[in-house]
């Protein structure tokens, strides 16, 4: 067992956010009902190294030594007793390499032993926080379905996040979402402008009246998985038409031509050919992997945190996202992938951090037979920040 280290220690209180606490986060979110037990998972590239903890030996993984310093040592030493939940154990799986893959069966302990998740973790912890470098929170919501549990998803999670996003008042943050909630749904279509240079592009997605849906931190009643931090509108596009600029992962900025509802072809800007090479023939091989699956706006005056998991929150910012969408409402499930590796959720953010060469002059909806400016050029236009009153 390792040295306690209380979860306030070394997080700083940025001004204008109370200071983090994790009882007050936990009880807001989950409501624990009392003697629930709590379920904390990381992933390792060797999930083995769990074992005595031996991972906190590698200072490069900072978003596990969170998971044990903050969460785990703090729900054992004080936290968990301020709500009442029963035992807090830790597990470790082995890293899935890409965003919402679905986890691997394996699971080990800190005391060496080698268990199952299905038959060992979900059926017998009522709350399970997955604290890991990737997301989990599609797969995680279908066994959370399956196996009745209650939990939250925290990927990438650092200091900035833990002082703002997850100390902030949940209750505050559902509110607001519902405002914005309620004067953005039923919504036929949603226009995105963007600019690159001095070319201007146009995506246009098709919503056809449905519900909007909201990720608004609470996690109360019956099976679901909370991703923290939350504050966001989203939809599940019916369609797609149109082409958007993309930063890719190296830099390399590309266009992205789409066609029925999905990236068909990406033409290179500049940066590394090879790269949108790689994408389009991705894109040849497994066509799905070009959907859009969804369309997404933040709630939240919230600090850049260099994660998108918290970036993708902030009023006046915007992403859609490619791939698997059975976690969101949508039909898109792995099983409709050629390969596993391929069955990602991906989202692709724009902001003035995120994509500084890209702008979005304007983001337009029409809904109740008005075309209404949600955004411009990353700034909560006067309709949103009215619904916000």
């Amino acid at each position: 067992m390792t040295t306690a280290t209380l979860p306030s220690s070394g997080i700083p209180q940025l001004p204008g956010f109370p200071k983090f606490s994790l009882s007050r986060l936990l009880q807001t979110v989950f409501q624990p009902k009392g003697g629930e037990n709590v379920a904390i998972l990381i992933d390792l590239k060797d999930p083995s190294e769990v074992k005595d903890f031996a991972f906190l030996r590698n200072p490069e993984l900072t978003i596990q030594r969170k998971a044990h310093d903050v969460f785990y040592q703090g729900l054992l030493n004080g936290e968990g007793a301020a709500i009442n939940v029963g035992n807090v154990d830790f597990f470790a799986f082995a890293i899935t390499g890409g965003s919402n893959l679905d986890l691997p069966d394996a699971a080990y302990t800190p005391d060496g032993r080698h268990l199952i998740l299905e038959r060992d973790i979900y059926p017998n912890y009522e709350i399970i926080l997955c604290i890991s470098t990737y997301s989990a929170t599609a797969p995680l919501t279908a066994f959370a379905k399956q196996y009745g549990f209650r939990g939250a998803t925290l990927h990438g999670v650092n200091d900035i996040i833990l002082a703002s996003g997850l100390a902030v008042d949940y209750d505050e943050v559902s509110r607001d979402a519902e405002k914005l909630r309620l004067g953005m749904t039923r919504a036929d279509w949603v226009e995105i402008d963007y600019t690159l240079d001095r070319a201007r592009y146009t995506l246009r997605l098709q919503l056809d009246g449905q519900e909007a849906q909201k990720s608004h931190g609470l996690c109360r009643g019956g099976p679901d998985i909370a991703n923290l931090p939350a504050g966001e509108i989203y939809y599940v596009p019916t369609g797609a038409e149109g082409q958007f600029p993309s930063t890719y992962e190296d830099g390399t900025l590309g266009i992205m031509n789409v066609t029925g509802g999905r990236i068909v072809k990406a033409d290179f800007i500049r940066g590394n050919p090879t790269t949108v090479t790689a994408h389009n023939e991705k894109l040849a091989f497994d066509p799905v992997t070009g959907e859009l699956g969804e369309l997404g706006f933040g709630t939240q005056v919230l600090p850049v945190s260099g994660r998108d998991i918290q970036d993708e929150k902030v009023l006046g910012t915007m992403h859609v996202a490619t791939g698997r969408s059975d976690h969101l409402g949508g039909s898109l499930v792995p099983s409709m992938f050629k390969t596993k590796e391929n069955a990602t959720h991906d989202d692709i953010l724009f902001s003035p951090a995120k994509t500084p060469e890209i702008n979005v002059p304007q983001v337009r909806m029409r809904r109740n037979g008005r075309t209404e400016i949600l955004i411009e050029n990353f700034q909560p236009a006067a309709y949103m920040v009215g619904l916000l009153k």
